[in-house]
């Protein structure tokens, strides 16, 4: 019963919180559960739906009996947040029984896409068996604009008032840390190749958005990639993760180079068509060593073209025209290129901060066709060698190198010379 206040003339009055109070222990549990302010979901262990409330049926613009025991979770998600999923959020859940606030975009009513934080827990028996996964899905819409704006409001007190010596060097080993960890700890060894990187960083101050990976396909096969994303700082170093994610598990279901960097255009124009667009350049290709020589298959998106240095001593390059930049437009072309290297060949991939270098008292383009012309000038001595020479030369720019530098070189060793007095054979 709910209490009663006498009001000065001795009339009883229902008190207004006493009502509310009623009103609402008499929601059901399913009411409040149905409505709540916040999705929620429970799926079976293959990620099966079982159950789903109507907040989140509303976000997604679908009725029950199109969504229980006919769709996953995964079904629910943009391209971007499915590769996602399958590549840190379930296997985080598998491990740890529990994942919580992960950003994801799901696929709401009228096409539309929503940022979502999930959480998620696995429901297990009295014997620790795995029984269902309960899911919780929070509108991040708000969120997310906030937090756009108080990086906005960050960086601009940042600048503002600067930052004492010892804080900055504190920063920069930070950023160096971090830096190194969008990187591949060390290039691993390729039977019958030489592989050489460099990653030149032009201010301690920012975090770079150059790229690079090489790694294994299985059969005898390896798949490399460099490029660059645009801008610097956290968000270039979470495009830059995600992209060298992308690439890694799209070649592992089609190395082909061309669907590769189509999958990753795929995945960056869903992720990044809301406002804050970006977009990367990138270079993929497929190695396959044979019996001393190595082919090549390549593409590239916008990327300045691999430059291959023959053992005779010249030097060129790789053309693959028209290839576009990667995540602006939803449909893009890219160009394949097949070549091949033999002993003493070397393929260089690089990132315009060498050919965009300004040089002499005019402070001009350093340019492609110097670039060409002084790899020509190298002797064919393999991908450490060149990569040497590369290196004084981006020291030698100073001033004049201001964005990051990435370099990759691959090549087939040059036979061994015979030593006088030895049969060759």
């Amino acid at each position: 019963m709910c209490r009663t206040a006498q009001d000065p003339d001795g009339e009883g009055d229902v008190d207004a919180t006493d009502v509310a109070f009623s009103a609402l222990l008499e929601d059901s549990v399913e009411e409040l559960y149905e409505q709540a302010p916040c999705g929620y979901l429970s799926t079976l262990m293959d990620g099966t739906i079982a159950k789903i409330n109507t907040t989140l049926l509303d976000w997604l613009g679908l009725n029950r009996s199109q969504v229980v025991g006919r769709m996953r979770f995964t079904d629910l998600l943009t391209v971007g947040g499915k590769l996602y999923h399958e590549t840190h959020f379930a296997p985080l859940l598998q491990m740890s029984g529990e994942v919580s606030g992960i950003a994801l975009d799901i696929k709401a009513a009228a096409g539309r896409r929503m940022p979502v934080l999930v959480t998620s827990k696995v429901k297990t028996s009295d014997e620790g068996e795995p029984l269902l996964i309960r899911t919780t899905v929070f509108d991040a819409r708000e969120r997310r604009a906030y937090e756009t704006e108080l990086l906005r409001q960050r960086r601009a007190a940042e600048e503002a008032r600067g930052h004492a010596e010892a804080d900055r060097e504190r920063l920069q080993e930070a950023l160096a840390v971090l830096q190194q960890s969008l990187l591949p700890a060390q290039l691993p060894t390729v039977p019958g190749l030489e592989a050489v990187s460099y990653y030149h960083t032009a201010s301690p101050d920012h975090l770079g958005g150059d790229f690079y990976d090489l790694f294994p396909l299985g059969a005898d096969q390896w798949a490399f990639f460099l490029g660059d994303v645009c801008g610097k700082g956290p968000q270039a170093a979470a495009l830059t993760s995600l992209t060298r994610y992308t690439l890694r598990a799209a070649a592992m279901h089609d190395p082909a180079p061309i669907a590769v960097l189509t999958t990753l255009n795929t995945v960056l124009h869903e992720r990044y068509t809301s406002g804050d667009t970006r977009y990367c350049t990138a270079i993929f290709g497929v190695l396959r060593p044979g019996s001393g020589h190595a082919s090549v298959h390549l593409a590239s998106g916008g990327h300045p073209s691999a430059l291959i240095q023959r053992a005779d001593g010249t030097a060129d390059y790789v053309p693959t025209p028209g290839g576009m930049l990667i995540g602006i437009l939803p449909k893009v072309h890219f160009t394949a290129a097949l070549t091949e290297l033999f002993p003493g060949d070397t393929l260089l991939l690089y990132t315009d901060g060498l050919t965009e270098a300004r040089t002499g008292p005019e402070r001009e383009l350093y340019g492609e066709d110097a670039l060409r012309a002084f790899t020509a000038d190298q002797p064919p001595a393999g991908p450490q060698a060149l990569i040497t020479a590369l290196t004084e030369l981006l020291t030698g720019f100073g001033d004049g190198l201001d964005d990051d530098t990435a370099l990759l070189a691959l090549g087939v060793p040059a036979p061994l010379p015979t030593p006088p007095g030895e049969d060759p054979r």
